[in-house]
């Protein structure tokens, strides 16, 4: 697995502070995220700070984290800006609010219909799928992407743009 860069870390100036991915955001997430060949992953630890029920994840919180590796997922392999559709979620089991009780996030891409991708996601934590998604977005254009959403490419560690 390659760790990826943060893109738009070079935007907090202007206001990049993302709930899910800006390491800045004092009550975000924090996600970072890796390569492993056609999919995404993240390492995510929880805390109680993002609890629903005693020990346990919010579910909004889940669904936070499952499309936010969606979007970074068309970020890397598609360079392009999207957005979600639709996320459907099939919570299957609790997912441990405590910390040091790591999550696993998979995307992977299932389907692509000119501008729409289909994308699947499983969350686990200690080996077993807590959670599953399938999630849609809408690609926008190359010139859309880069004008209205101020696109930045999404590289590995080490790589740079040309």
């Amino acid at each position: 697995m390659e760790k990826l860069q943060n893109p738009w870390l070079s935007l907090v100036d202007a206001g990049y502070n993302c709930f899910a991915c800006a390491p800045s955001n004092s009550k975000g997430l924090k996600m970072e995220f890796w390569e492993d060949g056609d999919e995404l992953v993240s390492l995510w630890s929880p805390s109680p700070d993002y609890e629903g029920w005693l020990g346990t994840l919010h579910g909004g919180i889940q669904s936070t984290l499952i499309d936010e590796i969606g979007g970074w997922w068309i970020g890397r392999k598609l360079q392009l800006s999207a957005m979600t559709t639709n996320l459907q979620v099939k919570f299957r089991k609790p997912v441990s609010s405590h910390t040091g009780d790591t999550i696993e996030l998979r995307c992977r891409l299932k389907e692509q219909k000119r501008s729409f991708v289909v994308m699947s996601v499983t969350l686990t934590q200690g080996g077993e799928v807590r959670t599953e998604a399938e999630l849609t977005y809408y690609c926008f254009s190359r010139e859309v992407s880069d004008t209205q959403f101020r696109f930045q490419p999404f590289l590995l560690e080490g790589e740079t743009h040309e």
